[in-house]
C-alpha cells in the first residue's frame, strides 16, 4: 500500500481548514485516511503558531515507513526542520504576466522618448549658445555704427493729429 502524507480539506465554502493525514494514495483527497497527523489553517497569520500543527513523532514514523509527503506538506516539514530545504525552480512563476510586460514596454518607450527629447534639448541649447557666441564675436568685430533716429516719424504723427483736429 503506497502511503502519502497529504492535506484533507475541511471547513465551509471560502473558509478552508485542512487536516494533515496519512492516507493510501489511491483514496480520494477528502476520503478515508489511516491517521490524522496534524492541522493546517491558512486563514491564520503566517507567523501564528496555530497555523500549522503537526504531531512530529507520528510524522517521523510514517516517513520511516516510506510515506511520501506532498509538496505542501514538504514545505511544512522544511519549516519544522524535519526535512532539508530543496531548491525549487519554476522560472515561469517569476515572469510577469502579459499586461505587466506591456506596461513595462510602454514605460521603457516613454523613458527612451524622454531621454531623446532631453538630448535634443541639450543639442539645441548648445547650438543656441554657439550662435550667441558667434553673434557676440561678430558684433565685437564690426565697427560701431551710430543709430539714426527717425525724427520725421514723430513729426508725421503730430501732423496727423493736427489734421484730425482740423477735420472736426
Amino acid at each position: 500500500m503506497a502511503m502519502k502524507i497529504r492535506l484533507a480539506r475541511g471547513g465551509s465554502k471560502k473558509r478552508p481548514f485542512y487536516r494533515v493525514v496519512a492516507a493510501d494514495s489511491r483514496m480520494p483527497r477528502d476520503g478515508r485516511y489511516v491517521e490524522k497527523l496534524g492541522t493546517y489553517n491558512p486563514l491564520l497569520a503566517k507567523d501564528s503558531e496555530d497555523r500549522v500543527q503537526l504531531n512530529m513523532e507520528r510524522v517521523n514514523y510514517w516517513l520511516g515507513q516510506g510515506a511520501q509527503p506532498t509538496e505542501r506538506v514538504v514545505r511544512f516539514l522544511e519549516a519544522a526542520g524535519v526535512m532539508e530545504k530543496t531548491e525549487r525552480n519554476n522560472p515561469i512563476k517569476a515572469k510577469p504576466g502579459k499586461k505587466a510586460q506591456d506596461r513595462l514596454e510602454e514605460k521603457a518607450a516613454a523613458k527612451e522618448a524622454a531621454a531623446e527629447a532631453e538630448e535634443a534639448a541639450k543639442v539645441a541649447a548648445a547650438e543656441a549658445e554657439e550662435a550667441a557666441k558667434a553673434a557676440a564675436a561678430e558684433a565685437a568685430a564690426a565697427p560701431v555704427e551710430e543709430e539714426v533716429t527717425e525724427e520725421p516719424a514723430a513729426e508725421e504723427a503730430v501732423a496727423e493729429t493736427s489734421e484730425e483736429n482740423a477735420a472736426e
